[in-house]
């Protein structure tokens, strides 16, 4: 089984990638990439850019690694309570190569922030916006406290209760 997994933030230390790469790991039997949106970073998405520009490459390459995946798995950052800049505009233009930007493929969508709100409000917006670009939503899963629910060091989550939800989410699959 093929997982791409990545988080929607363009932080080089992106906790939110910390917590993809482990969700990943925690599914029987995959292959996992890790995907970094800073390899796919594009102009900024306008209708008179993508007039001048077409669809650029990086936009459609991204499009291919998602239908390649057997599962894909998100951890959304949230800034001032929404989407990154940074993957809204990928989405954004990939959205433009097919409006079913996840080609009906199972998704789990994480997110994860150091504060109490675990970037919820970027989850919520993500979750009902899937069904219109064709994400098979599994499951989702918000971690609050980041730092005191996820051991950096060992690459893993510690919050037992966190722990099985995030394992009954995989077991939808």
């Amino acid at each position: 089984m093929k997982v791409l997994a990545f988080a929607a933030s363009s932080s080089k230390n992106s906790i939110n990638k910390h917590l993809a790469n482990y969700a990943a790991q925690q599914i029987e039997e995959a292959q996992v990439e890790l995907l970094d949106i800073n390899d796919y970073e594009i102009p900024l998405f306008s209708e008179d850019r993508e007039k001048e520009l077409g669809q650029p490459e990086l936009a459609k390459a991204f499009h291919q690694k998602l239908g390649e995946a057997d599962v894909i798995v998100i951890s959304f950052a949230e800034h001032n309570g929404s989407y990154t800049a940074a993957y809204k505009n990928l989405f954004d233009w990939t959205s433009r190569i097919s409006r079913d930007v996840f080609q009906n493929k199972p998704v789990i969508m994480l997110a994860t922030s150091p504060g109490p709100g675990g970037a919820g409000n970027v989850l919520a917006a993500a979750k009902a916006s899937a069904p219109h670009f064709a994400a098979d939503v599994k499951a989702t899963l918000s971690v609050p406290n980041f730092y005191d629910n996820f051991d950096l060091e060992n690459g893993i989550l510690t919050n037992k209760e966190l722990v099985d939800q995030l394992l009954s989410a995989i077991s939808q699959l």
